[in-house]
């Protein structure tokens, strides 16, 4: 059977796209006119007419957001049309970019375009010219457009503007300045806190989502969402702009090269030091190829260094903190005495308090905009909970829909219930420490008669708060404490003799 050519082809669908202006109406162009004259040219084609589009007294400006635009152009993508016909180019679209567009649209469903008054019918083959002019065009303004975005990308980074997209978590642009958004940004900080204390990603994530955190959108917290705020310099107060783009291909997100970056100081949510050690971590786990150490359980691991400068541990199975580079070695119990010893004679100066229990109003602060963050949520939860079950009550949600909105609503407000407790129990606590000097000194010398009483992981963070380091050699053992300096300018040291017990 022989196929006719396409121009030749009979009994095409064809639509009738009327846009005639208040103005051109005023001018004796009626829509009725115009109507009339598409009907003539389809009936000598031998076409039948299917739609009429009507769109009269519709600036050109935009078009493509007008509901006959949008029924038109479901009805090209159906094949439910064949051809548009109009009165002329203008009378489609007068925005050459949604003009472009429609012409793309149309040569991928193999619909044809056909203006009256400039002779162009696309399913002609002067016509077919036409839309490969019209693609060319297409091609080159999406190239200057290109172009125009990575140049003004430039210079909106170097300026500081936002570049599109949301800001990170814990930040928010405003006015035209990336400042800590006060629901997130505590807890961004938590993340770190939680990272530095269990070194583990997966157990920050736990962690998070148990107390009723979510992510900006609503969403639990995932390992690469935390790894990637981890690592993100922001918290620290340093902004990469200009940092990443997406392949053209499969939208994938590249890094672009660090000498086309933009930097930017900003407010910082956690110190550089807590950031880098952090960081650390994760560096050092992927250069391992190994999952980071387990918790910490002996009171002086990672604290105790030997004259050689590495750091020493306890090994399974044996009683002594050793040193592996140069086997020195000391008995659990032996350094646990020494310390308390230390203890025991060390006192207090006032401005070494002072700086105490500053540290101590900063964390008791950090504490508070944590609680503030955790009731704004549950107040936030509580609502979309009222929301979902009025539109429950109205009809609006049946039986599984609503359950599907509200398990995991009413999952996170009793997360966030429980968790408030825990923080304002903490809060009290920070309140009752922050004594007076006199209070602390008198605490202090207490510490060695409590000390018995403390759990281990009681103790393990009191080390952890006083201790600054100990170093330990072959003859002596020397315990430098953060909060703590000698009484008068002597440092304790313990004398080791070879049976290895203190004199």
């Amino acid at each position: 059977m022989k196929t006719l050519p396409r121009e030749q082809t009979l009994g095409k669908s064809v639509g009738i796209w009327i846009r005639v202006s208040t103005e051109d109406q005023a001018q004796g162009e009626s829509p009725e006119w115009h109507e009339a004259r598409a009907r003539h040219y389809a009936e000598a084609k031998g076409w039948s007419v299917k739609e009429v589009y009507h769109l009269e007294g519709v600036s050109g400006k935009s078009v493509s957001g007008h509901a006959e635009c949008r029924r038109m152009l479901a009805d090209v993508r159906s094949e439910h049309i064949q051809a548009l016909i109009f009165s002329k180019l203008a009378r489609l679209a007068r925005n050459t970019k949604e003009l472009l567009e429609f012409a793309d649209i149309f040569r991928e469903c193999n619909c044809d375009l056909v203006s009256l008054q400039e002779s162009i019918d696309t399913s002609s083959p002067a016509g077919r010219l036409f839309y490969t002019m019209i693609a060319a065009m297409a091609q080159w303004e999406r190239e200057e457009t290109v172009e125009r975005v990575k140049a003004s990308v430039v210079i909106r980074a170097k300026l500081g503007s936002s570049l599109g997209g949301s800001a990170p978590f814990g930040y928010q642009w405003k006015d035209k300045k990336l400042v800590p958004q006060p629901q997130e940004a505590p807890v961004r900080k938590l993340m770190y806190e939680l990272f530095l204390q269990h070194r583990r990603k997966k157990t920050v994530v736990r962690l998070l989502n148990e107390a009723g955190h979510r992510t900006r959108k609503g969403a639990r917290f995932t390992s690469k969402t935390v790894t990637r705020l981890l690592q993100d310099p922001t918290a620290k107060g340093i902004h990469r702009a200009n940092h990443t783009t997406r392949d053209a291909q499969n939208k994938k997100c590249l890094i672009k090269p660090a000498d086309q970056w933009v930097m930017h100081k900003i407010e910082p949510i956690v110190t550089t030091e807590i950031w880098d050690q952090c960081n650390g971590i994760i560096e050092s786990t992927y250069q391992n190829h190994r999952p980071p150490a387990k918790k910490t359980v002996y009171l002086f691991a990672g604290i105790a260094h030997c004259a050689c400068g590495m750091k020493m541990y306890v090994p399974s199975n044996n009683p002594k903190y050793l040193c592996r580079k140069c086997h020195n070695k000391i008995p659990i119990e032996d350094l646990e005495g020494i310390f308390m010893e230390d203890l025991k004679r060390y006192s207090l100066a006032p401005d070494k308090v002072r700086a105490y229990l500053d540290k101590a109003d900063k964390v008791m602060s950090e504490k508070v905009d944590l609680l503030q963050t955790q009731e704004h949520e549950l107040e936030k939860t509580q609502q979309e909970i009222a929301r979902t079950y009025k539109l429950y009550q109205e009809g609006q949600l049946d039986g599984s829909g609503f359950g599907r909105f509200y398990k995991p609503l009413e999952e996170r407000r009793k997360q966030l219930e429980e968790s408030l407790p825990k923080i304002q129990a903490e809060i009290a606590l920070c309140k009752v420490n922050s004594l007076s000097t006199e209070e602390v000194v008198s605490a202090a010398q207490d510490l060695y008669q409590q000390w018995p009483t403390f759990e281990p992981e009681a103790k393990r963070a009191i080390v952890e708060a006083i201790t600054e380091r100990i170093d330990i050699s072959k003859d002596e053992v020397v315990i430098t404490l953060c909060y703590m300096p000698p009484s008068g300018n002597m440092a304790k040291r313990w004398r080791r003799g070879r049976d290895s017990n203190p004199r």
